[in-house]
């Protein structure tokens, strides 16, 4: 659901803009709860930081662009990813969430729950990347979205194309955060996984790319028919 703003105003600061895309990706209540439970967790324990509400209506975007009836979230960020993937995917469809934190999965749960998700719209599992991907059926995914640091499935980057159906896409989330990735002068280990996975899907020719400068940055593959 996005809000009526209306066209968005020219010139002004990038911060301008960024807070007018955020605000015109209109939350619902159960979004906003799951995002303010999130934020606190992420300020008092360091997990993870939901996702900005514009990168949220992307994501729904991008799964309503595909008709999505099978989605796969790596990191279940409190949910508020989650339920923005679900609005834009099939009514049927199904989100596997997974995480290796059980508070984030519970908080997930919470924020499905709250929403009025149907149980069997959503499953949740405990686990790494590493672990769980094998357990999943290769090429049966409209979309796989990453968040959380790279260095947690950039290990797993084959299995997680892998996954991925004809004209279905991998969306990783935070390559621009800090301006880090365009600086030469940062190599620590995280901007140095950011620089492999975007140079592996780029170099992809199985695969067609391209880097949204929206909140922190997506990185999007869809996978050529």
């Amino acid at each position: 659901m996005t809000s009526v703003a209306g066209p968005p105003p020219t010139g002004g600061s990038p911060t301008g803009a960024a807070a007018y895309a955020d605000g015109f990706a209109a939350e619902t209540p159960a979004q906003v709860a799951a995002r303010q439970r999130a934020v606190t967790s992420a300020e008092a324990f360091g997990t993870q930081v939901p996702v900005e509400p514009a990168v949220g209506a992307t994501l729904s975007v991008l799964a309503a662009a595909c008709d999505a009836r099978s989605v796969v979230s790596i990191g279940s960020g409190g949910g508020v990813a989650g339920l923005w993937l679900l609005q834009g995917m099939r009514p049927d469809g199904v989100l596997t969430a997974l995480d290796a934190d059980p508070a984030e999965l519970r908080a997930a749960r919470q924020a499905f729950t709250e929403a009025g998700v149907p149980s069997g719209r959503t499953r949740l599992i405990f686990g790494t990347p590493g672990e769980v991907l094998p357990r999943l059926s290769p090429g049966a995914y409209d979309l796989v979205s990453c968040a959380g640091p790279p260095l947690e499935y950039a290990s797993n980057l084959v299995g997680l194309l892998g996954l991925i159906r004809h004209s279905g896409s991998l969306i990783c989330h935070g390559l621009l955060a800090e301006d880090k990735i365009a600086d030469p002068a940062a190599r620590d280990a995280q901007t140095v996984a950011w620089r492999e996975i975007a140079r592996t899907l780029r170099e992809d020719e199985t695969l067609t790319c391209a880097v949204l400068p929206i909140g922190t940055g997506l990185l999007v593959a869809t996978k050529r028919t």
